[in-house]
């Protein structure tokens, strides 16, 4: 009977959804004069495709904005444009060269919307008609210390990076559709606490949360991924295993049927040393499918850590500030150009810290600066709370300030994000993050976006994405909501890893061969040393419209 339960209890969550093809989608430049049909034969697409990918764009879309395209319409074009053949240049072009100065303008002018002071000019109506505040300007030109003045060159803002990654970067989804599957998957639904023949779903889940929140929601979004590959050619089987009560028999039960080690994969369980007990009774890769804090206690080479340690966020968050810090030095005018060789490399960065994280506060200080050449100072509270002072000492006019929030303690974050959103007038921080807890959930997004609070995250949820739509609508369709955090997780997680599995490869070289992003993830196992480890990450800013921006 408790099997039959069991059996009857899945087959009420099991559901048939195909989502749609797991496509990349990069950023297309709009060149003047464009307009939509023609951006769309030069990409051999059709113009309703395009409108349908880009529904923000109101009849012909301006130059220089940027549309969303499917990535293997942009590598078509370049393959095209590789075999025609190269044509006679024009004689004028070959006589024209430029002078250095005129050559960093353009560089400039490819990074940044540049506008040329005219008489009459304030920073009022540059406000007004930029929606750029004294202190933002101040920001990207430094010079701006010393008032406006007629001719000079204002870069008003950052032209949007494209997101496009070399083919190498990426793993390549191929499916060998002659390649059959068996899958086993591990949750802890615990059907044992449900003795009533007559229990309903609705019962289930009201008498236990973490079923309704972890378990079940895994479960759903994983069968989606597993009909989505199906709907592809794969021939998948799959086992459902109840891993029951944490620190009860059940996974060694399992393991005591002799079965595991028929299967290709084992996703789950989601506790830590079941995952450990596991790993070392089979020979098969054994994913583990949420984050913990002791998981770098894993030695088994078969286990897979679906999700980054905590230094890996501390480490990508370093990387960026020493590849970003000084790219706004140079100084801009009509007749002159100061390079960043010209000015002193400086700046300050305050890292925010309390005892809990100090050691990794020390570490990155001299991390960034050694490589940045900035003032790099540790600010930790007196008697629990930092006064504003503190951070005005620190931060100094019309320079880069950076402030890295290295700590999740309630009070120090809150005096740290109430004092930077209010600095004078020609002081102006950037305010980071490698540990967005909870803390920051109690925070108005008004105050972040002020700030163009900046944070490293594991996921990343683009609305407007198709493939987000696509998992949305089916999901809602066949649960009547929208998918939650763990119902992605568990699409995410079991496509990428099956899909994998799916080549013909070993799961080990696949995961060698390149990045991968689905949902609302990115896996990113590559230089892994013994155990196969997740580094792939987001870096998420604010914008003042409360929108988020993915820098990368």
């Amino acid at each position: 009977m408790k099997y039959l339960k069991f059996f009857i209890f899945l087959c009420i969550l099991t559901f048939t959804v195909s989502c749609g093809q797991q496509k990349r989608y990069i950023q297309y430049k709009v060149k003047k004069g464009e307009t939509m049909s023609e951006i769309a034969e030069k990409l051999a697409m059709k113009t309703a495709n395009l409108k349908r990918l880009n529904p923000d764009v109101n009849g012909e879309p301006k130059a220089n904005t940027f549309l969303v395209v499917p990535q293997k319409n942009i590598n078509n074009l370049k393959n095209i444009e590789k075999e025609i053949p190269e044509v006679e240049k024009d004689s004028l072009s070959e006589d024209l060269t430029l002078t250095e100065e005129e050559k960093n303008l353009l560089a400039i002018k490819e990074k940044y919307e540049v506008y040329e002071v005219k008489k009459g000019d304030t920073f009022f109506n540059l406000k007004q008609r930029f929606g750029r505040t004294r202190e933002e300007l101040l920001m990207l030109n430094p010079e701006l210390a010393e008032g406006l003045k007629l001719g000079m060159l204002l870069k008003i803002k950052e032209i949007p990076v494209e997101l496009i990654f070399s083919e190498g970067d990426f793993y390549d989804d191929y499916i060998d559709t002659d390649k059959d599957l068996k899958v086993a998957l591990l949750l802890p639904f615990r059907t044992h606490k449900y003795q009533s023949d007559s229990i309903l779903l609705k019962e289930i889940f009201a008498s236990n949360a973490i079923l309704v929140n972890i378990a079940t929601d895994f479960y759903l979004g994983a069968e989606m991924a597993i009909d989505s590959l199906r709907s592809k050619g794969v021939d998948i089987e799959l086992n459902v295993y109840d891993t029951g009560d944490r620190r009860a028999n059940g996974v060694q039960s399992i393991i005591s049927g002799g079965n595991l080690n028929k299967h290709d994969v084992i996703i789950g369980p989601l506790y830590l040393e079941e995952a450990k007990m596991i790993a070392s009774n089979v020979s098969i890769p054994v994913v583990y499918p949420v984050y913990s804090g002791d998981q770098s206690s894993f030695l088994s080479s078969n286990i897979v850590k679906t999700s980054p340690e905590k230094k890996v966020f501390r480490e990508e968050l370093e990387r960026y500030i020493i590849e970003n810090f000084h790219k706004n030095d140079s100084l801009v005018y009509a007749d002159s150009i100061v390079s960043q060789d010209d000015i002193t490399r400086g700046g300050n960065i305050i890292i925010v810290s309390d005892q809990k994280s100090i050691q990794a506060s020390k570490l990155m200080q001299s991390n960034l600066s050694f490589n940045t050449n900035a003032v790099v100072n540790i600010l930790q509270p007196v008697e629990g709370y930092i006064e504003k002072s503190r951070f005005l000492e620190l931060l100094k006019p019309n320079e880069n300030n950076w402030v890295v929030i290295a700590t999740a303690d309630n009070v120090i974050v809150n005096d740290a994000i109430n004092s930077l959103i209010s600095l004078p007038e020609e002081t102006s921080a950037k305010v980071f993050t490698f540990d967005k807890g909870r803390v920051y959930d109690k925070i108005d997004n008004r105050k972040l976006a002020k700030i163009g609070f900046t944070y490293i995250s594991d996921d990343f949820v683009d609305a407007t994405a198709e493939n987000t739509k696509i998992f949305n609508k089916q999901y809602q369709k066949k649960n009547n909501a929208l998918p939650s955090f763990y119902a992605a997780k568990g699409f995410d997680i079991t496509y990428d890893i099956l899909v994998r599995l799916a080549s013909g490869k070993e799961l080990s070289t696949t995961l060698d061969e390149g990045v991968s992003m689905r949902v609302e993830s990115k896996f990113d196992y590559r230089n892994s040393n013994t155990v196969p480890e997740n580094k792939g990450l987001f870096i998420v800013r604010y914008n003042k419209d409360l929108t988020l921006t993915r820098l990368k």
